[in-house]
């Protein structure tokens, strides 16, 4: 039997601008659906394993539609709440070259936002699973979800469930002050922490030393002494920092570093790709799917960085928010095939 995970978040309508077009020149948006959780459930159910996601969405059509979207790819829809009057939306112009992508959001008063510590019966969601997977966006919800969310973490731990993080700071709907005062107590359920130099500092006060990701330029030894002072704070099972070097918007660098308990007991920084970017929205996501899967089912843990950065690499040349690879193409591309020849 497979094992059961489970992720917790919003899932939005995406209207994104066909090919490179500019907001203000579009005629028409491209439907997809999308958000940080749902996309880590999405990349889990694809690569075999029994996925949940537990929401809050409307019960019309486009609330159904995003319930779909969900269930088309495998995902368990079991603990979905129903009710509310809008689902979230975010607009995406993709940039290309040295102009940049830009998103806006209308997600406010959304349903997720109501959904209480009451809604669900969490020792049912978690009965039986391995893992729970949740990121700083959940929570930035507002009060009733970081309630619900706090509920969700302890029955987690109840049963015996990983909890895993990916810090996710977004500007647009807290402050840095507003983060911390929320996410460093949660950081007590956490067992393995995913993050990004600025969701680090933003949410958790911790800065990666003198790294200024625009210029493409890494400071290594501060992403290391970053995952160890943050393992160190937190008891962290494991941290996981994901390094891009930002040449362009159309072409980045992308690697990540590992620290943990088991065979990066010293900082370990993962095999480097040169990424000629389609769609760099979900890119962290899949990242944290790929990590989860490996650390659920390789006992080697830079096995497991390795084909978690394989598979957001694929992911960031993918149009839209989910991840559309199996575990075949991501364990190729881990051991060395790149080379983006046509397989006949």
């Amino acid at each position: 039997m497979a094992d059961k995970v489970v992720t917790m978040g919003e899932i939005m309508l995406r209207l994104s601008t066909p090919a490179y077009s500019r907001f203000v020149q579009s005629q028409q948006f491209d439907v997809n659906y999308g958000g940080g959780e749902a996309n880590v459930a999405v990349s889990l159910a694809n690569f075999g394993l029994e996925s949940y996601f537990v929401s809050r969405i409307p019960k019309h059509e486009i609330g159904q539609s995003a319930v779909n979207s969900l269930r088309r790819y495998g995902v368990r829809t079991d603990f979905l709440v129903r009710g509310g009057d809008r689902l979230g939306i975010y607009f995406l112009e993709t940039g290309a070259s040295q102009r940049a992508s830009k998103v806006i959001y209308d997600r406010a008063n959304s349903a997720v936002t109501e959904l209480g510590k009451d809604d669900l019966d969490w020792d049912s969601v978690f009965r039986g699973a391995k893992w729970f997977h949740w990121t700083g966006i959940t929570p930035a919800l507002g009060p009733r979800v970081q309630e619900a969310l706090k509920a969700a973490c302890a029955a987690a731990k109840k049963n015996g469930a990983t909890i895993s993080v990916d810090l996710n700071y977004r500007a647009k709907l807290w402050t840095t002050k507003e983060a911390q005062a929320v996410m460093v107590p949660m950081m007590e359920y956490v067992d393995v922490c995913i993050a990004n130099e600025e969701d680090a500092e933003k949410s958790l006060g911790f800065r990666a030393g003198t790294t200024n990701v625009e210029s493409a330029e890494l400071d290594e030894k501060g992403y290391f002494e970053l995952a160890g002072k943050l393992k160190e704070k937190f008891h962290f099972k494991a941290v996981a920092i994901t390094l891009r070097e930002s040449y362009s918007a159309s072409r980045n660098g992308w690697s990540a570093v590992m620290h943990d308990d088991k065979e990066c007991k010293q900082p370990y920084r993962s095999k480097r790709y040169d990424v000629q970017i389609v769609d760099r929205v979900g890119g962290g996501d899949s990242f944290a799917g790929g990590l989860i899967y490996g650390l659920l089912n390789m006992s080697d843990t830079r096995t497991a960085l390795e084909f978690a950065v394989a598979a957001s690499c694929l992911k960031q040349t993918i149009p839209g928010d989910f991840n559309f690879v199996s575990v075949e193409e991501v364990e190729k591309l881990a051991k060395g095939s790149g080379s983006g020849r046509v397989e006949r």
